[in-house]
């Protein structure tokens, strides 16, 4: 059975990335997005809240428990003592429910915010959502005043945490 699982997430990661979302509609510069969104434990997020007071990396990707965004995950889970140093929030949205999400976080240690967007509004409102329904893997890097500072749509899952950490922390 857990085989059949991995094999539907690889399947599922290789059309993922060709199906859209390539949040056309945004830019560096442009006011990011606000939104409100529950972690796994229902706890409500809003990304105004970070205004002034840190830098954001937010990022979208596909599926939890998929290959490549196991490793995208742990990578961060691995530096975030770094981001937390360095007054740096970091939050993972995908469309998975908040059980899908809890399962992920128990499964790899996961020690950072993962947001669900089962409603797929906010994936939509930066432009991730592709054309199977899922987000494309996309990371936004927003300044303290809210701004996107970069948008990251070519990511490489292995080196994703130390590439993002370099930009976000020379935004303090």
């Amino acid at each position: 059975m857990k085989i059949l699982k991995y094999a539907a997430a690889a399947l599922t990661s290789l059309f993922l990335f060709a199906c859209g979302g390539n949040a056309e509609n945004l830019k560096q510069g442009n006011t990011a997005p606000d939104f409100t969104l529950q972690n796994a434990d229902g706890k409500e997020f809003t990304l105004s809240d970070y205004r002034e007071k840190s830098p954001v990396v937010i990022y979208f990707y596909p599926k939890a428990s998929t290959p490549g965004c196991t490793k995208q995950a742990c990578g961060i889970r691995d530096d975030l003592s770094r981001f937390h140093e360095n007054g740096i929030e970091v939050f993972g949205i995908s469309v998975d429910g908040k059980e899908a999400l809890k399962e992920f976080i128990d499964e790899y240690n996961l020690n950072f915010t993962l947001l669900s967007d089962e409603s797929k509004e906010i994936s939509e409102k930066y432009g991730v959502l592709n054309k199977l329904g899922f987000s494309s893997r996309i990371t936004f890097i927003i300044d303290k005043e809210g701004k996107i500072n970069t948008i990251m749509r070519d990511v490489d899952v292995t080196t994703h945490a130390d590439d993002v950490f370099k930009i976000a922390s020379a935004l303090n």
